[in-house]
C-alpha cells in the first residue's frame, strides 16, 4: 500500500527555510523511499558531504533497531502477562487444567557461552570489549564529532554507567567483577569512539562478561597473546600458563597439571616400595 508522507527540513543558512518533502512509501520497496530521502538531503544540504556521514547513519540505524527491539520486548512482555491473566481467570472458572507457560525467555537464558573475540572479549550490538588478566577495555561507537563534554561516564567499584547527555545510557549495569576506580580512565578517540580502560581488582581471573546480564564468553577458549605473556612477571606468567594448560587438558578429557603431579608422586612411591602389593588397591 502506498503512503504519501510530508516532512519539513530546515536549511543550514542563518535564517531557517522550511522545505517540503514529498515521497511515496511503498512497503514492498522501503529502500526506494530511503533513496529519495538521501537524494533530497544531497540536493538541499551538505549532510552527505561530511567525512564520517556513513558512521552517523550507522549509529542512527543502530539506535532505531534498539528502539524497535525494546518495543518488541515490551509488547512480548505485555502479551505474556495478558496470557497469564487469561489463563488464571480460565482456570478459576473452569475445571483444573494445565497451562503451558511460554518458555522462550528461559531458553534464551539457557543458551551456552559464546566464543570470545580476538581480544578475549565480545562484540555486542552497542559496544565491544576486550581483556587481559589485568585490564578490560570497552569501545563504544558514537556519532562523529562527539565532544568529551557531551559524554557521561561514571565508573564505580562495581558499576559502569556511560552514554551521551540527553539520551538513554548506552551501558548501565554491574561489572562482572569489581575494578579499581582510581586506576580506570576514559577518553574520546577521533571524536567517534568512547574508549574506557578498566583495571581489574582480581588480576588472576578472566571475565565472562563486562556487565552482568550481557552474553557471556567461554573462558576456556580464551587465548592470551604470547607477547602479552612475556610482559608478565615470572610468577604470574607461570600461573597463567598453568591455567591455559589445565583448560586444554579439560577440553580433551585429560588430567590437569595437579592430577599429573599426583600420578607422578604415586608412581615414585610405588617404585620406591617394590615390596608392597598394589594390585588390588583402588586408586583415584
Amino acid at each position: 500500500m502506498a503512503i504519501i508522507s510530508e516532512v519539513e527540513e530546515e536549511s543550514s543558512s542563518s535564517r531557517p527555510t522550511i522545505l517540503p518533502f514529498r515521497a511515496t512509501f511503498d512497503s514492498s520497496n522501503p529502500l526506494g523511499f530511503l533513496e529519495k530521502v538521501f537524494d533530497f538531503l544531497g540536493q538541499q544540504s551538505d549532510f552527505l558531504k561530511k567525512p564520517y556521514v556513513e558512521e552517523e547513519i550507522a549509529v542512527a540505524v543502530r539506535a532505531a533497531k534498539e528502539k524497535l527491539r525494546k518495543a518488541e520486548k515490551k509488547a512480548e512482555k505485555e502479551t505474556v502477562e495478558k496470557e497469564t491473566v487469561n489463563a488464571t481467570v480460565a482456570a478459576s472458572s473452569a475445571e483444573p487444567m494445565e497451562v503451558e507457560k511460554p518458555k522462550e525467555k528461559e531458553e534464551k537464558k539457557e543458551a551456552g557461552p559464546i566464543v570470545p573475540n580476538k581480544g578475549n572479549g565480545a562484540d555486542l550490538e552497542n559496544y565491544s570489549w576486550v581483556q587481559s588478566l589485568q585490564e578490560v577495555t570497552v569501545n563504544i561507537p558514537v556519532p562523529s564529532g562527539t565532544k568529551a563534554r557531551s559524554v557521561i561516564c561514571e565508573i564505580k567499584k562495581n558499576r559502569l554507567k556511560v552514554g551521551l547527555k540527553g539520551q538513554d545510557p548506552i551501558i548501565d549495569g554491574e561489572f562482572f567483577r569489581v575494578v579499581k576506580p582510581d586506576d580506570c580512565y576514559w577518553n574520546i578517540e577521533d571524536q567517534k569512539m568512547i574508549s574506557i580502560l578498566l583495571t581489574k581488582h582480581d588480576q588472576m581471573e578472566w571475565w565472562r562478561c563486562c556487565v552482568k546480564g550481557e552474553p557471556e564468553i567461554d573462558t576456556q577458549k580464551v587465548e592470551p597473546e604470547s607477547s602479552k605473556l612475556a610482559d608478565l612477571d615470572p610468577e604470574t606468567r607461570s600461573t597463567v600458563e598453568k591455567m591455559m594448560f589445565d583448560q586444554r587438558q579439560k577440553q580433551m578429557g585429560l588430567p590437569t597439571s595437579d592430577e599429573l603431579q599426583k600420578q607422578e608422586i604415586l608412581k615414585k612411591f610405588m617404585s620406591d616400595h617394590p615390596e608392597m602389593d598394589f594390585s588390588n588397591a583402588k586408586i583415584n
